[in-house]
């Protein structure tokens, strides 16, 4: 005869509760982990106090020159010359350039006059597409007072040598009348369309270089605090041709000092031109500015 099988429970008698005696003596895990954190990290009220005792660093109590040199050093990253382009606005964004201009009023003053004496500003601009059309250039959207801190400007000539842009012009809107801190205009022309290689191209004979050199008589005419025009070129570009000797009647016209920038290699070779127009007509009233188109 088959078993049943035992369905029933075996009951376990329940474990008695700890004394209150014992349960003095007994720490559990939990209290020991929370006691080894509160020992190694500072309370609540000990970060307040240290955070209370520590000073702010006394900034503009440092010499001006010092912090000057600290300003250039946060706009290192800054390109030498501003102007409208995409990558321009990226890296502003990216080094966070102007963040020391929301430190407090005197910092936002200082910061802000250093940045705009120590960059050259491009005046119109050259970036391809609509930045390069445009109506409103650099520094028609820069306020008056960012403009009288500006001390050099650029003029870039060549792009749209066929067909300039009709943005190119000077007049009030663009805000050259507030630019009365600028000592250097830095001019480098891009090509010159009086060469042979440029026949059959050019919209008319001559019509770029007496357009360049009008645009560089407007500037000059505008912004009389200008003393020095510096001239820089690509490679292709000759003094002795119809572009370089426009532009230098105009220099010579309105009598500010020539300068050669580096990449042309025009700096190099002036100081020997202009020995030689000193031995061949001697000083007396020769203007540099003339003698080293000659």
């Amino acid at each position: 005869m088959q078993k049943r099988p035992n369905n029933r429970l075996a009951l376990r008698p329940k474990r008695p509760f700890p004394s209150p005696n014992a349960s003095r003596f007994t720490t559990p895990a939990s209290s020991t982990l929370t006691s080894a954190v509160n020992s190694t990290y500072p309370s609540e009220a000990e970060d307040e106090d240290a955070t209370s005792k520590a000073k702010p660093f006394p900034f503009l109590s440092l010499p001006s020159e010092l912090r000057n040199k600290i300003y250039y050093m946060v706009f290192a990253a800054a390109p030498t010359v501003i102007d409208l382009d995409p990558s321009t606005h990226r890296i502003y964004h990216r080094h966070q350039l102007f963040a020391l201009f929301r430190v407090s009023r005197q910092v936002h003053r200082e910061t802000k006059h250093h940045f705009f004496s120590t960059h050259t500003f491009r005046i119109f601009p050259t970036y391809p597409g609509r930045y390069f059309k445009t109506k409103r250039p650099l520094l028609a959207r820069l306020p008056a007072q960012s403009r009288q801190s500006i001390t050099s400007l650029q003029l870039r000539i060549g792009p749209g040598w066929n067909n300039p842009p009709k943005g190119w012009v000077v007049n009030d809107a663009l805000g050259l009348e507030d630019c009365t801190s600028v000592r250097t205009l830095k001019v480098f022309v891009e090509c010159d369309p009086s060469d042979v290689i440029f026949a059959g191209f050019r919209k008319s004979e001559g019509f770029y270089e007496r357009f360049s050199a009008n645009l560089l008589a407007a500037v000059l005419n505008e912004v009389p605090s200008i003393k020095v025009v510096e001239f820089d070129a690509y490679s292709s570009v000759t003094r002795t041709g119809d572009m370089m000797s426009g532009l230098g009647a105009v220099v010579s016209k309105y009598e500010k000092i020539v300068a050669w920038g580096e990449e042309r290699g025009w700096d190099k070779e002036s100081d020997q031109v202009w020995l030689d127009a000193i031995l061949m007509h001697g000083g007396g009233r020769l203007s540099k500015s003339v003698a080293v188109f000659a």
